[in-house]
Order: C-alpha cells, then sequence, then structure tokens
C-alpha cells in the first residue's frame, strides 16, 4: 500500500512539474514573439520604392494594439490589420518622402464601411498633387474597391477577372416567422415613426416608412458613388447609371470598352509597369513597402511637432453603446467619460476631437458620454468627426459638440428610442412544458417577467418610459444644434439620414473628414502648432490576450459552420443584448451591397 501511494505522489508531482516547464516554455515562446514582433525597428525604405497598400481585412479606426498580429499563433488572426489612422498618416507621409514615388492599391476588397472608403479616397487625391502615380490592380473589382481605385492614374484589372458594376443593394433579414414557430413574442414599446430596428421581430416585410427611408438614402449614397467615379474617369454620371443599371459590364473587355478600367493586364505586366515608373531595371526586383511596416519608417518632419507644449487630443469611440469599460470595438460609457475627463482637466490639451463611429446602443450610456461631452465643450472647443456609422446613440453623444463634420457618405440621425421585452410563454408553456408560480408584494414586482405578457398598466409604464426617453433625446439635439424641439422631432422619429442629406437639415455642419476636424479644433483654439494624442489610451497587448484569443477562436469557428448566417446570428446575438434597456440604436445593420 505504502508503495502505491509512493507511485502515486510521484506521478502526481511529475506532473506539476511538467505543467510548471510547459507554462515556462510558453512564456518564453511568447515573449520571444513580443520581443522580435514588438519591437517597432525603424524601416529603411529604399530608393524609388513604392508604397503597396490592400485592403482585405475590416479597417478600424485605429491599429490595434498587437504586436503579434501576422503571426499565425495560439488562434490569433494572422492578417495583419493598419488602422484608419496611420493609413491616413501614410499616405500623407508618402507625399513627401523622396524614397516613395508611387502607390499601389494591389488586389483589395474594402469591406470598410464607405466614409472610411472615402476617407482613404480623398488622401489618395491629395496625395496626388506632389506628382507621384497611383496605380491600381485587381482580379476582382467590387464596387467598394472600384470607388477608391477610380482615382488612380491608371486602373488595370486581371484579363480574366470579375468586375462588379451594378448599383446598391440593402437587404433586411426579418425573424417573425421564426419567432412565432418557437412561441416567442417580442413585445415592442417605442417612439419614431422609421425607429425600424424592431421591424425584424414583428414583420415579415419592410414598413412603408421604412421602404421610404431606405429608398431615400440609399440613392444619396448611391448618386455620391456615381458622382465620384464620373469625376475621376470623366464619364457622365447618367452614363454610369445606365451602365449599371442594364449590366453593361459582365467580362474586363467590357469595362475597358466602356473605360472604366485602362487595361487588361496580367500581375506580371503589373509589377514591370511599376520598374519602369521607378527607373528599376526590368531584371531587379521591385523595391516595395507595404502599407503596415512603412507605419515604423521615418516619421515625416512636417507632422512632427512633438516639442509643442500644445495638444489637440483625439477621443476615439468606436462601436455600440453600452455601460462600463467597454473596450477598441466597443464603447463603454466610463472609459470614454474618464478620458473626456483626462482631456478637460489637461491644461496642455487645448481643443477636443471626439471621433464617432457608432450605431448607437444604450440611451442611458449615451446620456452619461453627452453630458461629458456638454462640460467639455464649456471649457475647450470639441469638434465632432462622423466616420461610417454616427446613428442614434452615437448621434446622441456627437450633439452637444461645438460643430460636427460628418462624410457626405456617413449614416447617421436616426433619433428615436425603443425598448424590446420578450414573451417567452407560448415557448414555454406550450414548446417546452414548463409552467411558473409564485407569490409578489405588490403589483408590479414582476414587472418585466419574460414568462408572460405584458398587462394594459405595464405596457403603458413602458411607454411613458420610452416617451421620456425621446423627449430627453430630441431636447439635447435641440440645444445642441440652436434648434426648436419641435423641429428636431420633425427630422427625427428614428429616421436615417446621410452626411449629405443631414448638411441640408442641419444635423450636422460640414462635410469633411477626421484631418478637417482637427483643422477645425485647432483653429477654435487659436493654436497653429500642436501635437496630436490619442485616447482613450489602448489595452496593452499582454491585457487583452486571452480574451481575444478566446473570442477570436470561437468568432473563427462560427464563421465557418455558418457561413453566410453568420449575420443572423449575429443579429439574434444583438438583440438578446437590447433586451430590456431602452435602446437608441440604428434601424438594424445596415449593408450595402
Amino acid at each position: 500500500m505504502k508503495q502505491f501511494f509512493k507511485f502515486v505522489l510521484a506521478s502526481v508531482v511529475g506532473i506539476i512539474i511538467s505543467a510548471i516547464i510547459i507554462v515556462i516554455i510558453i512564456a518564453g515562446i511568447i515573449g520571444g514573439l513580443i520581443s522580435s514582433a514588438g519591437s517597432e525597428k525603424t524601416v529603411d525604405v529604399e530608393p524609388n520604392s513604392v508604397l503597396r497598400m490592400t485592403f482585405t481585412t475590416p479597417i478600424t479606426e485605429r491599429t490595434p494594439n498587437n504586436p503579434l498580429a501576422g503571426i499565425d499563433f495560439l488562434g490569433l488572426n494572422k492578417d495583419k490589420s493598419t488602422g484608419l489612422n496611420d493609413i491616413l498618416a501614410n499616405i500623407r507621409k508618402a507625399k513627401t518622402d523622396g524614397n516613395i514615388k508611387g502607390i499601389f492599391l494591389d488586389e483589395s476588397y474594402m469591406t470598410s464601411g464607405q466614409a472610411t472608403t472615402e476617407e482613404i479616397r480623398n488622401a489618395l487625391i491629395d496625395f496626388k498633387k506632389s506628382g507621384k502615380f497611383v496605380i491600381a490592380y485587381g482580379e476582382i473589382y467590387t464596387q467598394g474597391f472600384y470607388y477608391l481605385a477610380s482615382v488612380a492614374d491608371k486602373v488595370y484589372i486581371n484579363p480574366k477577372g470579375m468586375f462588379e458594376f451594378h448599383g446598391f443593394s440593402s437587404q433586411i433579414t426579418f425573424l417573425k416567422g421564426a419567432l412565432d414557430k418557437l412561441g416567442i413574442e417580442a413585445q415592442i414599446i417605442k417612439v419614431g415613426t422609421y425607429k425600424s430596428a424592431v421591424e425584424p421581430l414583428i414583420l415579415t416585410k419592410m414598413s412603408d416608412a421604412n421602404r421610404l427611408q431606405v429608398t431615400s438614402y440609399l440613392g444619396s449614397l448611391y448618386d455620391h458613388f456615381l458622382t465620384g467615379i464620373s469625376k475621376s474617369r470623366g464619364i457622365n454620371k447618367d452614363t454610369l447609371y445606365n451602365y449599371a443599371d442594364q449590366m453593361r459590364v459582365q467580362f474586363p473587355e467590357d469595362a475597358l470598352k466602356l473605360k472604366l478600367v485602362d487595361g487588361l493586364k496580367y500581375k506580371d505586366e503589373i509589377l514591370d509597369e511599376l520598374k519602369k515608373r521607378t527607373n528599376t531595371e526590368l531584371k531587379s526586383d521591385l523595391h516595395s513597402v507595404e502599407l503596415g511596416e512603412y507605419t515604423n519608417s521615418t516619421p515625416d518632419k512636417d507632422d512632427d511637432n512633438s516639442s509643442s507644449k500644445n495638444r489637440i487630443a483625439i477621443v476615439y469611440a468606436s462601436g455600440e453603446i453600452s455601460g462600463g469599460e467597454g473596450d477598441d470595438n466597443n464603447i463603454g460609457s466610463e472609459r470614454i467619460s474618464k478620458a473626456l475627463r483626462k482631456v478637460r482637466l489637461d491644461d496642455k490639451v487645448k481643443a477636443v476631437v471626439l471621433r464617432v463611429n457608432s450605431p448607437g446602443g444604450s440611451s442611458l450610456a449615451s446620456d452619461v458620454i453627452w453630458r461629458e461631452v456638454m462640460l467639455t465643450k464649456k471649457v475647450k472647443p470639441i469638434i465632432v468627426s462622423m466616420g461610417d456609422v454616427a446613428a442614434s446613440g452615437g448621434y446622441y453623444i456627437s450633439c452637444a459638440a461645438d460643430s460636427i463634420i460628418a462624410e457626405p457618405n456617413t449614416i447617421t440621425g436616426s433619433i428615436g428610442i425603443f425598448a424590446i421585452l420578450p414573451n417567452l410563454q407560448k415557448l414555454f408553456n406550450d414548446k417546452l412544458g414548463v409552467s411558473f408560480d409564485g407569490v409578489k408584494t405588490g403589483k408590479y414586482a414582476d414587472l418585466g417577467d419574460v414568462s408572460r405578457p405584458l398587462t394594459p398598466e405595464e405596457r403603458f409604464i413602458l411607454q411613458n418610459s420610452v416617451n421620456h426617453g425621446y423627449d430627453d433625446f430630441t431636447k439635447a439635439v435641440a440645444q445642441g444644434r440652436n434648434k426648436t424641439q419641435k423641429y428636431i422631432d420633425s427630422i427625427g422619429q428614428g429616421r436615417v439620414w446621410t452626411g449629405t442629406q443631414a448638411l441640408k437639415i442641419g444635423l450636422v455642419d460640414r462635410l469633411g473628414n477626421i484631418n478637417d476636424a482637427i483643422a477645425s479644433a485647432a483653429k477654435k483654439a487659436n493654436v497653429k502648432n500642436y501635437k496630436l494624442v490619442s485616447y482613450p489610451e489602448q489595452k496593452s497587448f499582454l491585457n487583452q490576450l486571452s480574451g481575444d484569443v478566446t473570442v477570436e477562436a470561437r468568432t473563427r469557428m462560427l464563421k465557418s459552420e455558418l457561413g453566410d448566417n453568420y449575420r443572423v446570428y449575429e443579429q439574434l446575438k444583438g438583440i438578446t443584448q437590447m433586451m430590456r434597456t431602452p435602446q437608441t440604436r440604428l434601424p438594424y445593420d445596415i449593408v450595402i451591397k
């Protein structure tokens, strides 16, 4: 018996020691990878180089703080992504970099929103003022990539490639039929004729009001798309409309014949042309630098004001709005509020740019952030720069600023509020055979219980709460935009607008990008030399490692299993997060194809 316990003890000790050794080895591997990948070595750019830009992953507002990006390790995404902040900075830097002779737009899909694409496109237009070239090439041109590429000096497509040019469409997935089969009723309390976020739960097709607003903003987006291409390619806008409407482009040869592209070439022919443009011998390798690598090249001296004591703070508010801390991809009211308080109390910060890219979310959390914007406005200028989306709660947190700048194709507005409370009585009783019983000390003690439908009195109470929230929302917008509350209600009601439309009705002050917002903030603060500082501080890689690995691995698995149905899963997941709490949120997820 003693011998048995001896062996057991030895085995346990052996397992513990082995586990410790494995942990040490893994820690060493991670440490080594972090050391090598995160060393931030300065990249030397060869003379006569080309800046190669590819966009095949979603573009975030800021480059993720991930030194292991680009390394397929522990389930991490091996695709290194570059944030919009670094993309714009790199294009601006390349404009004056003597070693960079031009930009090569290569094989991109542009999964980003339209306003993000607009910012990059405008940066390329500005880059061309230097006299340097921009060449675009793709085997497949999505409409998003073509819109970007259309500003290039030359646009080339693979002779056997694909060219999409067929107009815009937007589709909504309706879930009412599935909920009915499950015995689930979505009890809706809302304010806003156009507040259609709840429609997928209670209808099987678009309401007339929703169809009207979608037709309106989709038409506005498409008009801007065609106008931009018309100006860049020198083709009449009505002609472009007819090309798309009649599906005139079915093969690369069609795109060439209609002058949408400049040539049909294979990749080796493109590389040869780039060599000629950079005075590189055809037998030699082309000198090129990747977008992500170029971030670590020598800084632009004209852009270096690090010695200045003045600061302009950029506070990034990106993602859905909720209470708590949030992260770089989700707006936590506590985290953003802390950032706004910090820049407000910092005497070195002379002005603030609030960069908003959000469909909204919690009404309460939105109001918490709105309060901090109001307080900041009292002591220093604060300018809002809108990204792809700044709607509903995203507009709520913007409306108190001194000025609001949006892109023409920003999605904004959606001033409305709603709440969803599920009634699962049929699911429990008829489908699962489960019933409930209990006692309560007051008539409304179990208000919100999902095992039964709302009573008329309870629905009145909840409707009153939502009405009160809408009144607060419209008052805040009226105060911030110097309009009457009656007028805001007339353009509110949950209606979605593009940036171009929002300018006409007074919801934004001008059209422009984040650099325009920075310049506006500097002018209002009367400072010429300043340093840009970003808030909130990004979480360290080690702090987010375990969570990111788990979330990304789960997301990858679900996307692989569900395919195109992953969007439906995301929609259901979003609905569960919206339950019970009043929401100032954009109607559904707008996807333009």
